[in-house]
């Protein structure tokens, strides 16, 4: 029979062990489960959620993302605290040499950056990137300046005056329009430039997609870019956007894609090419791909296979959910592009992928 403490003894053994194995619980088929960490972006954030939600239901792998900007993916995945980084802005040659080891850029799907504004007795509002980067100039302060005007004959603009919103973390979504302004505007390029983050002449800043939304949704004559999805998902009207062959587009799938299709013999000398301003006739001229990063050499086997299939998931059963939430799935050929980038990936100098 055995005494008080002998009991003791064997419900606490017991309790270790039950512990030790429900942290190796198996996934289903047997094997173990694997997470995995990621950080980034907001332009592609609806989708990706979206993504990690159906994966993890498919596959018992669960992702973990966080939404900080771009900027912060990339800083994350430099200090080895994630397993791969989201980013709108593919990295520079001068980034690319300051990570410790090489990384792998990875287009998921292509995005428009959309000009969103808060006029309710306007509609089909017009701009060309001139006049959009004198507002963000602050050289066009008001709704009814003749600039505006001329461009929208019809329209019944307010005296109003123009409430700048921008973003004010690291992002990509910056680094797209930024990029754009600098290719219309020779004042933008010389004053402000392009990158991730500006020296912005005006306006008030908001933290990710969410927080420059929230700026215009709430701000009369408020005018701010965005990605797509959320200026749908907020009921946010945006302007159609004169093109680099003159013509208005609005930001669609359709013209989305028509940048995309573009720019695909630029991809195939560097995946990093820029879609904006677009020579296209019937492309929106301010749209980016976003990128997943990854190191080339995995230095955990089990993550790094458990990364490689989700890649190869994303790339193709993933563009399914694309087009529902307003991105434009990959072309074909830069399909083939991540394939070949997927199957480059190494740990202990053998392929991940099977």
């Amino acid at each position: 029979m055995l005494t008080g403490w002998r009991w003791l003894s064997v419900i606490t053994a017991l309790v270790v062990l039950l512990a030790g194995c429900a942290k190796k619980a198996p996934a289903p088929g047997g094997k173990l489960a694997v997470s995995l960490t990621g950080a980034g972006a907001t332009f592609p954030y609806p989708l990706y959620s979206k993504w990690f939600d159906a994966y993890a239901k498919a596959t018992d792998v669960r992702i973990n993302y966080q939404s900080i900007g771009s900027g912060g993916g990339i800083q994350q995945l430099k200090a080895g605290t994630v397993d791969f980084g989201a980013s709108d802005a593919p990295l520079s040659d001068e980034e690319t040499r300051s990570m410790p080891a090489p990384v792998v850029h990875i287009p998921t799907v292509a995005g428009a950056v959309v000009v969103a504004y808060n006029l309710p007795e306007v509609r089909g509002l017009r701009l060309s990137g001139e006049v959009l980067a004198g507002i963000y100039l602050g050289e066009i302060t008001r709704w009814s300046d003749p600039k505006i005007g001329a461009l929208n004959p019809k329209a019944r603009l307010p005296n109003l005056p123009i409430a700048v919103a921008h973003r004010a973390d690291g992002s990509g979504t910056t680094y797209i329009f930024t990029h754009y302004l600098a290719a219309v505007s020779k004042a933008w390029a010389d004053r402000v430039g392009a990158g991730k983050a500006v020296s912005w002449p005006v306006g008030l800043g908001g933290k990710g997609n969410e927080g420059v939304t929230g700026l215009v949704k709430q701000t009369p004559g408020g005018i701010g870019y965005l990605e797509l999805a959320y200026a749908k998902q907020n009921n946010l009207p945006y302007a159609e956007m004169r093109n680099a062959a003159g013509k208005f587009i609005e930001p669609s799938i359709a013209s989305t894609s028509a940048a995309a299709r573009g720019a695909i013999a630029a991809m195939k000398r560097d995946v990093r090419a820029s879609l904006v301003n677009s020579p296209a006739p019937d492309a929106y001229p301010i749209a980016g791909f976003t990128y997943l990063l990854v190191y080339r050499d995995q230095t955990d086997r089990s993550k790094g296979e458990a990364l490689a299939k989700f890649l190869e998931w994303a790339i193709h059963d993933g563009q399914k959910y694309a087009s529902p939430l307003f991105y434009a799935p990959l072309p074909a050929e830069v399909v083939a592009l991540d394939e070949a980038a997927i199957r480059s990936l190494r740990s202990q100098g053998r392929p991940v992928f099977p």
